[in-house]
């Protein structure tokens, strides 16, 4: 067991841990398994998500929100980068197809701006091998070299 005192200690370095950027459950497990009492970790990251500090679908919109913004990625790309920041599988897919359009659609745009780019530098067969190698699908590499 431990005290009040010991659990606030150890909470707040967590907290900042967390405040300082983002974080998914299993990187604060992974930072903290050495660290910290594994018992109190389990108390801390359960009070952490009751109060919302904690979230991974949270996490996973934010983070595809930012990559959506400021990337272009194949949403075989953005599943993998979740992947690792340790989020389950099952979140991130049922994720991806609650919001199939909208990552269709982004992938599309990614394709065109990557063909844009490379399209100076590289014949279009190699700009779709380069695609296809990033993970964008067959079908949405059709639809941006088509327009």
């Amino acid at each position: 067991m431990y005290t009040i005192e010991e659990f606030d200690k150890e909470k707040t370095k967590v907290l900042k841990y967390i405040l300082y950027k983002k974080r998914t459950e299993q990187e604060i497990r992974k930072k903290f398994a050495n660290i910290i009492d594994e018992n109190m970790l389990e108390d801390i990251i359960e009070y952490l998500k009751e109060a919302k500090y904690i979230d991974d679908n949270e996490f996973i919109e934010k983070t595809i929100n930012n990559f959506i913004a400021l990337k272009n990625l194949s949403i075989k790309e953005i599943e993998y980068k979740l992947l690792s920041k340790g989020i389950e599988k099952n979140i991130i897919e049922n994720y991806i197809s609650e919001n199939k359009e909208e990552f269709e659609q982004y992938e599309i745009k990614s394709a065109k701006n990557i063909i844009y780019k490379k399209s100076a530098s590289m014949d279009e067969d190699d700009i779709k091998q380069y695609l296809i190698k990033k993970g964008y699908k067959k079908e949405n590499i059709d639809i941006a070299t088509d327009n």
